[in-house]
């Protein structure tokens, strides 16, 4: 079973060149499957990509930040692979791009080593990673997609009404095995092998045994940060600052032109090593649940969501949140409030102008409208985005994963109605 990565490439952008960037990225993101600089759509392991460009800016002491240009894929199998497959695809392209960076190799010593060289020393890990369905791939996802509009042009060119519904189904699972095509839609997808499964079980079990290790450690400090964070929640400020009309007109440009969207947000953290701590924390829980707890279609009863990751800028002093995730950005807040409050906060209350928290779960995003205009305030346009499947909801992708499993578990009778339901 091939596992999904979250590849992050972080590259500082040369001074006075942004405009020109910001210029080429915007042309790219017209077409981002198929632009003639950097086609992501020839992309074989990538679901979901983005190019994204942060201005220069200050933290919070005042200290200047470089503008960076942020490059996010959500891939099938290894980092490696997937940088030398982009090196392959494009190599001229990514030449155009990232020579507005700093330390790009001169045109005179620009080779696939190099390249590869310089995406590799600037990927970073991320903080926390969530795959809405670990293991299910892209090309799974194609080929199930395909399958299912096999199967209803199959059904809607015969004539099944009054049919047993054991019938319909045995008539379909005959189609299928005589099409070489979809053949392979006879078999469930592979599953984990004996070595996997046994690095999985030690991965769950790694974050467990190191708590319990440090439980005569931390028991005791517990208590103190818990005070600590109170009498930073106490003199937190968070005003009520509502997006400008011209940002939210920008942002609006990008959004609502297929069945998913992608979100990046960036924010400051706040300062202090409590906060450091705590925003390190609480995203080393989040990769855990994501990776060992909420990887099958639903993050916590959100099922909107296809990727996400947080991962830590300019020395942690910032934060990047984005995702690729279904419907419109009102529906997506929604969800996340009335499900997954709670997370929101302990995640989010870490950044500069998050309304106020108690106890580091409590209040913050139940002010809905006050966490609603921190959202989309911090939200940064995202001048590239590529999604390999655009028509497809993450519900559609399981709806068409069960079609699949159904044609070679066995069923009741109810369970074939049910099943056919789905079709």
């Amino acid at each position: 079973m091939t596992e999904q990565r979250a590849v992050t490439i972080v590259a500082d952008v040369k001074p006075r060149r942004g405009a020109s960037l910001t210029r080429l990225l915007t042309k790219m993101g017209e077409d981002a499957a198929g632009n003639e600089v950097l086609p992501l759509g020839e992309l074989a392991s990538a679901h979901f990509a983005r190019l994204i460009i942060l201005d220069a800016a200050k933290d919070l002491d005042g200290n200047p930040l470089p503008a960076h240009l942020i490059y996010m894929s959500d891939i099938d199998g290894s980092l490696e692979n997937h940088l030398e497959e982009l090196v392959d695809l494009a190599p001229t392209g990514l030449d155009q791009v990232f020579s507005h960076c700093q330390g790009y190799p001169e045109a005179g010593a620009r080779t696939h080593m190099t390249r590869t060289a310089f995406l590799t020393d600037h990927t970073v890990n991320a903080g926390a990673t969530y795959v809405n369905t670990v293991g299910r791939t892209l090309r799974q996802v194609r080929d199930e997609a395909r399958l299912r509009e096999a199967i209803q042009t199959f059904l809607d060119s015969g004539d099944f009404e009054g049919v047993e519904p054991e019938a319909v189904r045995a008539a379909i699972r005959r189609f299928v095995q005589a099409r070489e095509d979809l053949r392979w839609a006879t078999e469930p997808p592979p599953a984990p092998g004996p070595a996997q499964r046994a690095a999985t079980i030690l991965g769950a079990l790694g974050l467990p045994l190191e708590l319990a290790a440090l439980a005569p450690v931390l028991l005791p400090v517990l208590p103190v940060w818990a005070l600590l964070l109170r009498l930073h929640e106490a003199r937190d400020s968070s005003p009520t600052i509502e997006p400008t009309d011209a940002h939210d007109r920008a942002l609006a440009a990008i959004e609502d032109f297929t069945a998913q969207n992608p979100f990046s947000a960036l924010g400051p953290r706040k300062p202090g090593l409590v906060r450091l701590l705590t925003a390190s924390g609480v995203l080393r829980l989040v990769d855990y649940g994501a990776r060992y707890i909420f990887n099958n279609g639903s993050l916590t009863g959100v099922k909107t969501i296809h990727f996400a990751r947080w991962v830590f800028l300019d020395d942690r002093r910032r934060m990047i949140f984005a995702s690729s995730y279904d419907g419109s950005l009102e529906s997506y807040m929604d969800d996340f409030i009335n499900q997954v409050w709670w997370g929101l906060n302990a995640v989010f209350s870490n950044g500069v102008g998050f309304p106020k928290t108690s106890w580091l779960v409590l209040g913050g995003s139940q002010h809905e409208q006050e966490f609603k205009d921190f959202l989309r305030r911090h939200e940064v346009l995202t001048q590239v985005w590529y999604s390999a499947y655009s028509d497809l909801t993450a519900l559609n992708i399981d709806n068409n994963a069960q079609i699949r499993a159904g044609l070679s578990s066995p069923m009741s009778r109810a369970e074939t109605e049910a099943w056919l339901q789905r079709l």
